[in-house]
């Protein structure tokens, strides 16, 4: 029987996800993550480096490059039965975040030695050391500019499915230029964190997937190619600097020498990588309209799968999904950290997080938060700093309440425009272990919430990409509903239904919410 890989690379970790599957039998063998602060010499601090300016968020790509090489090192060891019949494996990273070669390293990618670790090979060949993520939001001077050029921000919004955003790979390229013209010069590639795992893994130039792609500023959404206009308002010569664009089914070939040497891996079929939010839509099973997706992680993040190109360029963006149709996506900054660090503030465990979501009424007698602690994505909060209405910030189980609450609030204010009045809310995502916030989703929504069954929706969505891609190029084609199928229906026991009663009262405090919230923009 096949075993199909898929691999998250996230934020804060790199996860495996191992299933196998033929027409008799679907299951996951296993999941395997590392954090890469895990990885001490980097000195990351979840995932990330911070400096005094809040607005500059970095990374160091060979942090992911030691990460994908001990896992697989890892996988290898455990399971070399299984491993012995991988057919193929893809990919998921987050999205946004860019990595910087020069010609030496865009040679030794395709070159790579088994007998030296391959992030000291590919130590030299970077050309930008500290790769800006999502999470950076310095650029919105660069925003505006490209903006400019291309005839407005609706234009831009038209064309490649968004105005610009700061956490976006071509405003970040813009912001490369500029301030570094030398090492801009130095550059011979310029990669997603997805294609670069990918070319990793092939050993080659692998292509940018159109769904990863479609969070640049710089692909046409319609012709899925580069986009002439909006590459010259980025920085010259950028045309040759960027990978090929490729449908996300795309074989971009076998597991490199490499690996297939150091490790005895197979030569399994590598497929081009996707975005965390475009995986995450597969591995949710949302391959139809009607549901939204929400993943409560580093980022909170809404996708809701969709046949046309419906937008809003305020607060989301559309992109190509895997499927070769759209969805939809809207990201929230302030997620995880914010609820780790109320947790930590009130010194209490997650068991006494839940507890006092437990103890609190729904609407928290009309006390709210504006969770601002980051710089904010959706909507738009540059400046930093927590905002409280009616509510006493020493009140542990009452800010924890109005923290879970004016996430969800938010989440479902900023989505209408994708799905006003969704079915139902699939759940995926650390948090989405715990029932009291699942309650408050599923109550704010007015939707049932379905937790999801996979631990990690992006990297499974990434092994079950691997499966259909493999299948396709294979000549047995199965449509997306097969291929989802025996690993993304809900269970039973993990709904959550809403309580008309609490339904009621968030739906006037929704709107009081988006009052604080419009008031508090305006200054």
């Amino acid at each position: 029987m096949p075993v199909y890989l898929g691999l998250d690379a996230s934020t804060q970790s790199l996860t495996a996800t191992m299933i196998e599957a033929d027409d008799e039998r679907r299951a996951v063998i296993d999941e395997w993550s590392l954090a890469y602060d895990d990885q001490s010499s980097y000195g990351t601090e979840h995932g990330v480096l911070r400096g005094a300016d809040p607005a500059v968020v970095v990374a160091p790509p060979l942090v992911w490059v030691d990460a994908l090489e001990s896992v697989l090192a890892r996988m290898a060891a455990a399971w070399p039965s299984e491993i012995a019949r991988l057919a193929a494996v893809s990919g998921s990273a987050q999205q946004h975040g860019s990595v910087y070669l020069n010609a030496d390293g865009l040679r030794r990618m395709t070159s790579l030695d088994p007998a030296e670790r391959m992030s000291v090979q590919l130590a030299s060949g970077i050309s930008r050391e500290r790769s800006p993520v999502w999470m950076a939001s310095s650029t919105t001077e660069e925003c505006r500019e490209i903006e400019e050029a291309v005839g407005g921000a609706p234009v831009l919004a038209q064309r490649t499915g968004s105005h610009a955003f700061e956490r976006f790979t071509g405003p970040q390229i813009r912001a490369f230029f500029k301030r570094d013209p030398a090492g801009y010069a130095n550059t011979a590639r310029i990669h997603l964190v997805s294609s670069f795992h990918a070319s990793l893994l092939a050993g080659g130039d692998a292509p940018i997937d159109h769904g990863d792609g479609s969070g640049m500023n710089l692909m046409d959404l319609e012709t899925r190619s580069w986009w002439p206009t909006a590459l010259a308002a980025t920085a010259p010569d950028l045309h040759v600097r960027l990978p090929l664009l490729a449908p996300s089914w795309t074989v971009t070939g076998t597991l490199a020498p490499y690996w297939q040497t150091r490790y005895g891996l197979p030569a399994a079929r590598v497929i081009a990588w996707s975005g965390d939010n475009p995986c995450s839509l597969i591995g949710s099973g949302l391959v139809r309209e009607g549901r939204l997706a929400i993943s409560l992680g580093t980022s909170d993040t809404v996708c809701g799968f969709m046949r046309c190109a419906l937008r809003d360029a305020d607060v989301g963006y559309v992109s190509a999904a895997p499927t070769g149709e759209f969805m939809g996506t809207t990201v929230f900054k302030n997620a995880s950290l914010a609820r780790e660090r109320l947790r930590d503030a009130f010194g209490l465990d997650w068991e006494g997080v839940s507890a006092a979501l437990r103890s609190t009424p729904p609407g928290n007698g009309g006390a709210l938060m504006l969770p601002w602690f980051d710089p904010e994505i959706t909507p738009h909060v540059a400046s930093p700093g927590v905002r409280r209405i009616g509510l006493d910030a020493n009140d542990g189980p009452a800010n924890l309440r109005a923290l879970v609450e004016a996430q969800m609030m938010a989440m479902a204010n900023h989505t209408r425009w994708m799905a006003a009045d969704p079915s139902s809310v699939v759940a995926t995502g650390g948090a989405a272990a715990n029932r009291e916030v699942l309650q408050i989703m599923a109550d704010v929504f007015d939707a049932q919430v379905i937790r999801s069954r996979a631990r990690n929706a992006a990297a499974l969505g990434a092994a079950l990409r691997a499966l259909h891609a493999d299948r396709l190029a294979s000549g047995a084609a199965i449509e997306w509903e097969e291929a989802v199928s025996g690993f993304t229906e809900p269970d039973p026991s993990a709904c959550v239904a809403p309580r008309p009663e609490a339904a009621a009262v968030y739906r006037d405090l929704r709107r009081r919410y988006a009052d604080a919230e419009a008031e508090a923009l305006a200054g």
